[in-house]
């Protein structure tokens, strides 16, 4: 009889969130836009929220929101920005592995950009790195058009990395050629307020908006324990 009654209860209890949820989504979603995703918060009574690839924090009845990082002051973490850079759609992005890959990092790049190309160079040289690179093509219409023409070439990956470091151009573009995703990666950069390129990120949340070298790279990989 015990148990039935622990399982009833428990069954309400889950009943209860998953209602508390639905709640919360419904209420924010009248305010603020569809909710890509609502889990509870690290704090009693906040919700995180990702609402058009943004997040933030609201209470349990939406009547209040808050912007900004969520910090853990026993470890330093910035929640909010690991979370965020958990969240990214990297099946967008241009993926390039180098030995184990373990580390990882994610640049926003346009393929006009200068110090773009130097951060290329860059990149062939550290050891153990998974590189995402987000077309980001923000300096005019040659910078779309060569980003369109790297997105549908058969290998894009080696597209970009023959462009950057070599200038060697990428097949010219089919018509049949989906540029959807191009359109996507261009998009994600607005939402996350990238203004310019190129924009590096790294697994800790850490973002850095330029060109750092090599080594200071290698530093970053070094502090999370890579």
């Amino acid at each position: 009889m015990k148990l039935s009654m622990l399982a009833a209860a428990l069954a309400c209890m889950s009943f209860a969130a998953i209602a508390d949820e639905a709640d919360v989504k419904k209420a924010v979603e009248a305010k603020l836009g569809k909710v890509e995703k609502i889990v509870r918060a690290p704090i009693a009574g906040l919700w995180e929220v990702t609402v058009n690839s943004q997040i933030f924090y609201a209470d349990d009845k939406a009547a209040y929101v808050l912007f900004g990082s969520l910090l853990e002051t026993k470890t330093g973490k910035n929640l909010t920005a690991e979370r965020q850079f958990n969240a990214l759609p990297l099946d967008l992005a241009l993926k390039q592995v180098r030995g184990s890959g373990k580390n990882i990092m994610v640049t926003f790049e346009d393929p006009n950009c200068g110090y773009c190309k130097k951060l290329a160079k860059d990149i062939l040289t550290l050891k153990d790195v998974t590189v995402y690179t987000f077309l980001l093509p923000v300096l005019g219409d040659d910078s779309y058009e060569k980003s369109k023409a790297i997105w549908c070439a058969p290998d894009r990956s080696k597209a970009w990395t023959d462009w950057m470091n070599s200038g060697k151009a990428p097949p010219a573009v089919t018509a049949k050629c989906d540029t959807a995703g191009l359109d996507k990666s261009a998009q994600l950069g607005g939402k996350l307020s990238i203004r310019g390129t190129p924009h590096i990120m790294f697994a800790n949340g850490e973002r850095i908006p330029g060109y750092i070298p090599a080594p200071e790279i290698e530093k970053r990989f070094v502090a999370m324990g890579g």
